[in-house]
Protein backbone atom coordinates (compact mmCIF):
# COMPACT_ATOMS: atom_id res chain seq x y z
CA UNK A 1 0.00 0.00 0.00
CA UNK A 2 1.37 3.79 -0.53
CA UNK A 3 2.29 5.61 2.13
CA UNK A 4 3.19 9.19 2.40
CA UNK A 5 6.28 10.86 4.07
CA UNK A 6 3.77 13.24 6.11
CA UNK A 7 2.92 12.46 9.24
CA UNK A 8 2.23 12.92 12.73
CA UNK A 9 1.69 11.23 16.33
CA UNK A 10 1.08 11.95 19.69
CA UNK A 11 0.88 10.19 23.47
CA UNK A 12 1.15 10.63 27.33
CA UNK A 13 1.64 8.04 29.50
CA UNK A 14 1.30 9.12 32.66
CA UNK A 15 3.97 7.64 36.16
CA UNK A 16 2.48 8.57 38.81
CA UNK A 17 2.75 12.48 39.28
CA UNK A 18 4.36 12.64 36.12
CA UNK A 19 3.25 12.83 32.70
CA UNK A 20 5.90 11.78 29.60
CA UNK A 21 4.65 13.15 26.56
CA UNK A 22 5.81 12.08 23.45
CA UNK A 23 5.39 13.95 19.57
CA UNK A 24 6.32 12.43 16.26
CA UNK A 25 6.35 14.37 13.23
CA UNK A 26 7.46 13.71 9.74
CA UNK A 27 7.77 15.30 6.30
CA UNK A 28 9.37 14.87 3.03
CA UNK A 29 13.07 13.32 2.30
CA UNK A 30 15.16 11.39 0.54
CA UNK A 31 16.52 9.16 3.07
CA UNK A 32 15.42 8.71 6.54
CA UNK A 33 17.28 11.69 8.97
CA UNK A 34 16.03 11.40 12.60
CA UNK A 35 16.55 14.34 15.37
CA UNK A 36 15.50 13.93 18.99
CA UNK A 37 15.11 16.76 21.61
CA UNK A 38 14.61 15.35 24.81
CA UNK A 39 15.83 16.24 27.81
CA UNK A 40 19.47 15.45 28.91
CA UNK A 41 18.48 13.16 31.54
CA UNK A 42 16.84 10.95 28.98
CA UNK A 43 19.37 10.97 26.28
CA UNK A 44 20.15 7.27 27.40
CA UNK A 45 16.90 6.21 25.20
CA UNK A 46 17.10 7.97 22.22
CA UNK A 47 19.08 5.36 20.39
CA UNK A 48 15.69 3.10 21.74
CA UNK A 49 13.44 5.89 20.18
CA UNK A 50 15.25 5.67 17.19
CA UNK A 51 14.77 2.06 16.34
CA UNK A 52 10.95 2.30 16.89
CA UNK A 53 11.21 4.68 13.86
CA UNK A 54 13.74 2.93 11.85
CA UNK A 55 11.33 -0.53 12.56
CA UNK A 56 8.25 1.04 11.06
CA UNK A 57 9.38 3.60 8.10
CA UNK A 58 11.87 3.95 5.47
CA UNK A 59 11.71 7.56 4.56
CA UNK A 60 11.60 11.10 5.87
CA UNK A 61 12.73 13.93 7.55
CA UNK A 62 11.85 12.63 11.61
CA UNK A 63 11.81 14.58 14.40
CA UNK A 64 10.86 13.05 17.82
CA UNK A 65 9.73 15.78 20.79
CA UNK A 66 9.85 13.91 24.33
CA UNK A 67 8.52 16.53 27.39
CA UNK A 68 8.54 15.05 31.37
CA UNK A 69 5.64 17.03 32.78
CA UNK A 70 4.72 17.14 36.97
CA UNK A 71 6.57 15.50 39.35
CA UNK A 72 10.46 14.81 38.51
CA UNK A 73 11.50 10.78 38.23
CA UNK A 74 15.21 11.95 38.96
CA UNK A 75 16.25 13.59 42.41
CA UNK A 76 18.67 16.82 42.69
CA UNK A 77 22.15 16.34 43.97
CA UNK A 78 24.18 19.77 44.55
CA UNK A 79 27.62 18.81 45.03
CA UNK A 80 31.04 20.87 45.69
CA UNK A 81 33.42 21.05 43.69
CA UNK A 82 36.49 21.13 46.16
CA UNK A 83 39.63 21.38 44.08
CA UNK A 84 38.02 24.58 42.83
CA UNK A 85 36.98 25.57 46.09
CA UNK A 86 40.44 24.77 47.29
CA UNK A 87 42.14 26.82 44.60
CA UNK A 88 39.82 29.66 45.11
CA UNK A 89 41.21 29.81 48.67
CA UNK A 90 44.97 29.78 47.83
CA UNK A 91 44.79 32.52 45.68
CA UNK A 92 42.58 35.12 47.76
CA UNK A 93 45.01 33.92 50.23
CA UNK A 94 48.19 35.35 47.89
CA UNK A 95 45.93 38.38 46.77
CA UNK A 96 45.12 39.19 50.10
CA UNK A 97 49.18 38.80 51.55
CA UNK A 98 50.55 40.50 48.02
CA UNK A 99 48.53 43.39 48.73
CA UNK A 100 48.63 43.49 52.32
CA UNK A 101 44.79 43.24 52.96
CA UNK A 102 42.23 42.29 55.48
CA UNK A 103 40.08 40.99 56.35
CA UNK A 104 38.56 37.24 56.25
CA UNK A 105 37.16 35.51 53.60
CA UNK A 106 33.30 34.39 54.00
CA UNK A 107 31.02 31.66 53.46
CA UNK A 108 29.38 34.46 51.62
CA UNK A 109 31.96 35.12 49.18
CA UNK A 110 33.14 31.67 48.66
CA UNK A 111 29.02 30.88 47.92
CA UNK A 112 28.97 33.30 45.21
CA UNK A 113 32.45 32.51 42.92
CA UNK A 114 31.83 30.72 39.65
CA UNK A 115 31.67 26.59 39.52
CA UNK A 116 32.08 25.99 43.09
CA UNK A 117 28.35 24.00 43.31
CA UNK A 118 27.27 21.60 40.21
CA UNK A 119 23.84 20.29 40.23
CA UNK A 120 23.27 16.71 39.24
CA UNK A 121 20.41 14.12 38.47
CA UNK A 122 20.26 11.22 40.31
CA UNK A 123 17.83 8.00 38.79
CA UNK A 124 15.02 6.74 41.33
CA UNK A 125 12.78 5.33 38.87
CA UNK A 126 14.58 4.29 35.27
CA UNK A 127 12.82 1.29 34.61
CA UNK A 128 9.66 2.38 35.58
CA UNK A 129 10.28 5.96 33.11
CA UNK A 130 11.62 3.58 30.66
CA UNK A 131 8.45 1.87 30.06
CA UNK A 132 6.54 5.12 30.16
CA UNK A 133 8.76 6.68 27.60
CA UNK A 134 8.98 3.42 25.11
CA UNK A 135 5.00 2.75 25.76
CA UNK A 136 4.03 6.54 24.18
CA UNK A 137 6.74 6.00 22.23
CA UNK A 138 5.29 3.11 20.46
CA UNK A 139 1.99 4.93 20.61
CA UNK A 140 2.90 7.40 19.10
CA UNK A 141 5.20 5.94 16.33
CA UNK A 142 1.63 4.13 15.38
CA UNK A 143 -0.65 7.54 15.25
CA UNK A 144 2.09 8.49 12.87
CA UNK A 145 2.14 5.39 10.50
CA UNK A 146 -1.42 5.50 10.45
CA UNK A 147 -1.53 8.72 9.46
CA UNK A 148 1.05 8.14 6.60
CA UNK A 149 -0.87 5.31 5.38
CA UNK A 150 -4.21 7.15 5.20
CA UNK A 151 -2.48 10.18 3.20
CA UNK A 152 -0.74 7.34 1.15
CA UNK A 153 -3.81 5.88 0.28
CA UNK A 154 -5.19 9.43 -1.03
CA UNK A 155 -2.00 9.95 -3.05
CA UNK A 156 -2.74 6.76 -4.41
CA UNK A 157 -6.05 8.00 -6.19
CA UNK A 158 -4.91 11.25 -6.71
CA UNK A 159 -2.38 9.36 -9.14
CA UNK A 160 -4.36 7.40 -10.32
CA UNK A 161 -7.07 9.97 -11.44
CA UNK A 162 -4.02 11.70 -12.93
CA UNK A 163 -2.41 8.87 -14.56
CA UNK A 164 -6.05 8.70 -16.51
CA UNK A 165 -5.79 12.34 -17.28
CA UNK A 166 -1.90 12.36 -18.92
CA UNK A 167 -3.07 8.75 -20.86
CA UNK A 168 -6.37 10.74 -22.23
CA UNK A 169 -3.67 13.47 -23.41
CA UNK A 170 -1.50 10.35 -25.42
CA UNK A 171 -4.24 9.10 -27.04
CA UNK A 172 -4.88 12.17 -28.02
CA UNK A 173 -1.70 12.63 -29.70
CA UNK A 174 -1.83 9.66 -30.67
CA UNK A 175 -4.89 10.39 -32.64
CA UNK A 176 -3.36 13.73 -33.59
CA UNK A 177 -0.37 11.90 -35.95
CA UNK A 178 -2.25 10.72 -38.71
CA UNK A 179 -4.23 13.71 -39.27
CA UNK A 180 -0.84 15.83 -39.29
CA UNK A 181 0.14 14.00 -42.23
CA UNK A 182 -2.55 14.23 -44.17
CA UNK A 183 -2.24 17.98 -43.28
CA UNK A 184 1.55 18.22 -44.34
CA UNK A 185 -0.27 17.17 -47.69
CA UNK A 186 -2.58 19.07 -48.18
CA UNK A 187 -0.22 22.35 -47.42
CA UNK A 188 2.56 20.99 -49.57
CA UNK A 189 -0.06 20.47 -52.30
CA UNK A 190 -1.04 23.90 -51.62
CA UNK A 191 2.33 25.76 -51.95
CA UNK A 192 2.74 23.96 -54.91
CA UNK A 193 -0.66 24.78 -56.70
CA UNK A 194 0.22 28.82 -55.67
CA UNK A 195 3.36 28.71 -57.23
CA UNK A 196 2.45 26.92 -60.37
CA UNK A 197 -1.29 28.12 -60.63
CA UNK A 198 -2.25 24.99 -61.72
CA UNK A 199 -3.39 21.72 -60.54
CA UNK A 200 -0.48 19.20 -60.47
CA UNK A 201 -1.10 15.71 -60.92
CA UNK A 202 2.18 14.51 -62.38
CA UNK A 203 4.11 15.99 -59.43
CA UNK A 204 2.36 13.33 -56.73
CA UNK A 205 4.70 11.15 -56.11
CA UNK A 206 7.16 13.99 -54.93
CA UNK A 207 4.90 15.72 -52.86
CA UNK A 208 4.54 11.98 -50.88
CA UNK A 209 7.90 12.13 -50.79
CA UNK A 210 8.01 15.55 -49.52
CA UNK A 211 5.65 14.43 -46.79
CA UNK A 212 7.28 11.37 -45.86
CA UNK A 213 10.63 13.36 -44.96
CA UNK A 214 8.20 15.56 -43.07
CA UNK A 215 6.55 13.35 -40.91
CA UNK A 216 9.62 11.31 -40.25
CA UNK A 217 11.20 14.29 -39.05
CA UNK A 218 8.12 14.54 -37.07
CA UNK A 219 7.27 11.16 -35.89
CA UNK A 220 6.83 10.57 -32.40
CA UNK A 221 5.36 6.83 -32.65
CA UNK A 222 8.53 5.55 -30.28
CA UNK A 223 8.00 8.03 -27.35
CA UNK A 224 4.33 7.97 -27.33
CA UNK A 225 5.12 3.99 -27.26
CA UNK A 226 7.61 4.54 -24.80
CA UNK A 227 5.04 6.84 -22.32
CA UNK A 228 2.27 3.96 -22.39
CA UNK A 229 4.98 2.17 -21.23
CA UNK A 230 5.80 4.48 -18.41
CA UNK A 231 2.65 4.86 -17.44
CA UNK A 232 1.84 0.84 -17.49
CA UNK A 233 4.92 0.52 -15.02
CA UNK A 234 3.48 3.40 -12.68
CA UNK A 235 0.51 1.82 -12.32
CA UNK A 236 2.08 -1.70 -11.36
CA UNK A 237 4.67 0.15 -9.10
CA UNK A 238 1.67 1.98 -7.27
CA UNK A 239 0.08 -1.44 -6.10
CA UNK A 240 3.32 -2.84 -4.45
CA UNK A 241 3.44 -2.82 -0.54
CA UNK A 242 6.70 -1.51 -0.02
CA UNK A 243 8.30 2.07 -0.43
CA UNK A 244 8.47 3.14 -3.62
CA UNK A 245 8.70 6.48 -3.83
CA UNK A 246 12.19 6.78 -5.93
CA UNK A 247 11.38 4.13 -8.37
CA UNK A 248 7.84 6.83 -8.97
CA UNK A 249 10.29 9.42 -9.58
CA UNK A 250 12.33 8.04 -11.61
CA UNK A 251 9.73 6.81 -13.95
CA UNK A 252 8.46 10.80 -13.65
CA UNK A 253 11.88 12.17 -14.89
CA UNK A 254 11.39 9.86 -17.98
CA UNK A 255 7.96 10.79 -18.67
CA UNK A 256 8.89 14.30 -18.88
CA UNK A 257 12.05 13.27 -20.97
CA UNK A 258 9.87 11.35 -23.46
CA UNK A 259 6.85 14.50 -23.55
CA UNK A 260 10.16 17.22 -24.08
CA UNK A 261 11.25 14.88 -27.20
CA UNK A 262 7.72 15.09 -28.13
CA UNK A 263 7.52 18.79 -28.25
CA UNK A 264 10.77 19.55 -29.78
CA UNK A 265 9.58 17.11 -32.72
CA UNK A 266 5.85 18.43 -33.35
CA UNK A 267 5.68 21.61 -35.60
CA UNK A 268 1.60 21.21 -35.20
CA UNK A 269 -0.09 23.83 -33.38
CA UNK A 270 -2.75 21.11 -31.78
CA UNK A 271 -0.07 18.71 -31.13
CA UNK A 272 2.28 21.32 -29.28
CA UNK A 273 -0.87 22.44 -27.30
CA UNK A 274 -1.53 18.97 -26.31
CA UNK A 275 2.47 18.66 -24.94
CA UNK A 276 1.65 21.50 -22.63
CA UNK A 277 -1.36 19.76 -20.84
CA UNK A 278 0.64 16.77 -21.16
CA UNK A 279 3.27 18.62 -19.51
CA UNK A 280 1.43 20.22 -16.60
CA UNK A 281 -0.04 17.27 -16.09
CA UNK A 282 2.77 14.98 -15.22
CA UNK A 283 4.50 18.11 -13.42
CA UNK A 284 1.87 17.65 -11.40
CA UNK A 285 2.45 14.16 -10.82
CA UNK A 286 5.90 14.82 -9.85
CA UNK A 287 5.00 16.92 -7.59
CA UNK A 288 2.45 14.22 -5.32
CA UNK A 289 5.28 11.80 -5.96
CA UNK A 290 8.08 13.93 -3.97
CA UNK A 291 5.60 12.64 -1.07
CA UNK A 292 5.58 8.74 -1.49
CA UNK A 293 7.90 6.83 0.92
Amino acid sequence: MLKSMTGYGKSTVEVGETKVHVEIRSVNHRFLDITTKMPRSLLFLEDRLKQVVKGRISRGRVDIFVTIEGEELFEKKIDVNWEIVDQYLVRLKDIQRRYDLTGDISIDMVSKLDHVFSEKEIETDSDELKMALLEAMDDAATQLVEMRMKEGHELYEDLEKRIAKVRSWLSSLDERRPMVIEEYKERIRTRVEEYTKEQIRTDETKILQEVALLAEKGDVTEELTRLQSHFIQFEDILSIDEPVGRRLDFIVQEMHREVNTIGSKSNDGKMTEMVVNLKSEIEKVKEQVQNVE
